[in-house]
């Protein structure tokens, strides 16, 4: 079995939709997903990350539709979440799963761009702990192992998206 990182590693990516007023992200219609070799910074915004190389990733979250149903869930799960509830109180949750699902397509190396604010801008005075960034991991892994995406495939993100916490939390 595959060791799984800490809850802590991953929630900041998810965070990153709570801001009330954080711009909306687009996403290129484009079927195949794009390379992502050395992208550089983002078009738009700072999804945190740079791409995974490569369309294997992008591949065993099962593509757009597949990190669509990833994003839903993890944001539906948080919003339930009485350790986390708070958080979501008063949010677009539509925008927020919209918003997370273009940054995690983005990162995965998927035909998305990022057009959102930054981490440190997007969190804000939104006093978010280590305990609420590592509830929202909690709950983003339990989307991921809902999907059927490999533990190996899960890591290879959480990784990317480890150095995000440094940002995120705030207190």
């Amino acid at each position: 079995m595959m060791r799984r990182f800490p809850p802590a590693l991953f929630a900041a990516v998810l965070a990153a939709g709570l801001a009330p007023t954080a711009p909306a992200m687009a996403q290129d219609q484009s079927a195949e997903p794009a390379p992502a070799a050395d992208p550089g910074p983002p078009p738009n915004g700072d999804p945190g990350a740079t791409p995974i190389a490569g369309d294997a990733v992008y591949k065993a979250f099962h593509e757009k539709a597949g990190i669509d149903r990833i994003g839903a869930d993890t944001v539906d799960r948080s919003a339930a979440d009485p350790r986390i509830s708070d958080i979501f109180k008063n949010r677009d949750l539509p925008h927020l799963k919209e918003m997370l699902s273009v940054q995690l397509c983005y990162i995965l190396g998927g035909p998305c761009t990022y057009a959102g604010k930054d981490m440190k801008t997007a969190h804000k005075d939104m006093g978010v702990r280590v305990a609420d960034f590592n509830a929202l991991v909690e709950n983003l892994q339990k989307a991921m192992d809902r999907e059927g995406v490999p533990f190996r495939m899960q890591n290879r993100l959480l990784a990317k998206l480890a150095p995000q916490q440094r940002v995120v939390v705030q207190r």
